[in-house]
This record gives structure tokens, sequence and C-alpha cells, in this order.
């Protein structure tokens, strides 16, 4: 165990965990988009790329902010829950359900996202990175926006199709 690591070292790390995650989620949001049986749930996933593309550039803006190069780090935690959507979209293609299996593993990638963005925001106050708590601030803020829509979604009439 190196004890020479600092918080800015944990920031930069997770920064570069959440900069890989946020790549393979644009990949994932098409598929799911084309997969989704409701036209809300896909309007959802389609904005909520356009959203991805501006996270990225943000994360993009913080690397720069601390003079590192922009570059992902593998996520096990993100491909685990992408692939668990994936799974949902195969075995459930073509039923009532499959939306609502769509909004729970949408739902995963954001409380994912949630937590790193809100970590991260803490760090970077800790920190002092000011800029970068204004941009982190705006992800996070989209992130839970995104969350919440997707709870509208599914208590409003997709769980119910799901059950009938």
């Amino acid at each position: 165990m190196s004890k020479d690591k600092t918080l800015e070292d944990l920031f930069y790390d997770t920064l570069q965990d959440i900069y890989y995650a946020e790549r393979q989620i644009l990949k994932a949001l098409p598929k799911m988009a084309r997969a989704a049986q409701s036209p809300e749930l896909k309007a959802g996933f389609e904005k909520h790329r356009e959203e991805t593309e501006g996270q990225v550039e943000r994360l993009e803006q913080i690397f720069e902010l601390m003079g590192k190069r922009a570059k992902g780090k593998t996520c096990e935690a993100i491909q685990g829950i992408l692939a668990e959507g994936e799974e949902i979209i195969e075995e459930f293609k073509g039923t009532a359900a499959l939306d609502a299996g769509l909004i729970s593993s949408a739902q995963a990638v954001e409380h994912y996202e949630m937590a790193r963005y809100g970590s991260l925001k803490t760090w970077a106050q800790t920190l002092g990175l000011k800029e970068a708590v204004g941009l982190l601030d705006q992800t996070l803020q989209q992130e839970t926006n995104t969350d919440k829509a997707l709870s509208k979604l599914a208590t409003g009439a997709i769980n119910q199709k799901a059950a009938a």
C-alpha cells in the first residue's frame, strides 16, 4: 500500500473511471433507444445521449484544468451494469416487461453516476477546484433529473403495462 497517495490522486483516478464509464454509456444509449417500445422512453434515451456528450466535454474540461490528458480507466462496475442491460434487452425483447427492465437498467447507470459525481464534487470542493465543482454539479443535476424522469415514466404507465 502506497502511503504517498493523496485526495488529488483519488480525484484523478475516479475522474478517469467516470470518463471511461460515460464513453461506454454513449455507446449503450442508442441500443437502449432502439430497444425501447415506449416513444417517451425512446425519446428520453435520445435526450440523455445528447446530455452525455456534454458531460464528456465537461470531464475533458476538468482534465484540462488539472493539466492532464483526458483518458479513461476501465470501469468494471459500468461494464457489469451495461451487460445486465443487454441481457434484459435479449431476454425480454418483444414483451411488455422490456421497457420496465430498460428503465431499471438505466436507473442503475444513473445511480452509479450520481454516486461518482457526488464524490467528485465533494473532493473538488475540498481540493479548492472551484471551476471543477461547478462542472461536476451541472452533471450531477442532469443525472438526478434523468433518474427522476425515468421514475416518472415507470410509475406513469410502463410498470402497469408490464404487469398486465
